[in-house]
């Protein structure tokens, strides 16, 4: 694809085969030490996160420290998802690390912006992005601005979570489509291609809306669905190093 069609937020995933036809019932359990974690990375991605806004807002750059961490989060929660209810689209077991792991079929980067606006940091994850958050809404089967019953909201400016880290809320369209390749695979042992190319595609939008919302980028992410196969944001997507800094 074009690099005019990238998006700053880059979520890549490939499927592994021969996937266990019966380990997926069970991956809701095996994932709890994992929300154990998150619980605790998503409140300090909420206090940098707020730390991060009020940077914006004075020097109109986005903490470079601070970022990197956030794009952590965000990383390893996808990874845990990828694994979980998702997409089921793996039977490896998700490292504990916030860096990019090569070896695992998931992956997230956001490019670092170099400048944003101080103007749209105080509009852009309430206002802006009301439109995505109706949408994401029925992906997530939760309330606008959250992921799987991670809800990210804000609240007098602060940016906060709620769901207890790790409640799934109400199962959306990304689940249910989940669950029904996991039927699926449990009777043929084959996850269906078309329905992981979907789930893949979707996945990607939440994750752009939480990257903006998350105040990562000024670019609106694109009411597109890109389904299966590469982010067109990886063809231009720099090298990057173990605790995911730029290395050019």
């Amino acid at each position: 694809m074009a690099a005019a069609q990238a998006y700053p937020v880059r979520v890549d995933a490939s499927l592994d085969a021969p996937l266990s036809r019966w380990l997926w019932l069970v991956k809701w359990i095996l994932v709890i030490p994992h929300y154990i974690v998150l619980a605790f990375l998503w409140l300090a991605f909420v206090v940098l996160s707020a730390v991060a806004m009020v940077a914006i807002v004075v020097t109109g750059r986005y903490p470079r420290a601070i970022f990197e961490f956030n794009v952590g989060v965000l990383r390893w929660t996808w990874r845990v998802q990828y694994f979980a209810i998702g997409a089921f689209g793996t039977d490896r077991y998700p490292p504990f690390t916030l860096a990019d792991d090569p070896t695992y079929p998931a992956h997230l980067e956001v490019e670092y912006p170099q400048r944003l606006s101080r103007g749209l940091a105080l509009v852009k994850w309430w206002l802006l992005a009301i439109p995505q958050y109706i949408i994401i809404g029925v992906f997530t089967g939760a309330g606008g601005g959250s992921w799987w019953g991670w809800r990210v909201s804000y609240h007098h400016g602060v940016l906060y979570t709620t769901e207890n880290y790790g409640s799934w809320g109400s199962i959306g369209l990304i689940g249910l489509l989940a669950v029904i390749a996991a039927v699926i695979l449990l009777f043929t042992g084959r996850y269906p291609q078309q329905l992981y190319d979907i789930v893949l595609g979707l996945n990607r939008w939440v994750l752009r809306v939480a990257g903006y919302a998350g105040l990562m980028t000024d670019k609106y992410p694109p009411f597109r669905l890109d389904m299966g196969g590469p982010d067109p944001g990886t063809l231009t997507l720099p090298p990057v190093g173990p605790l995911g800094r730029c290395l050019i």
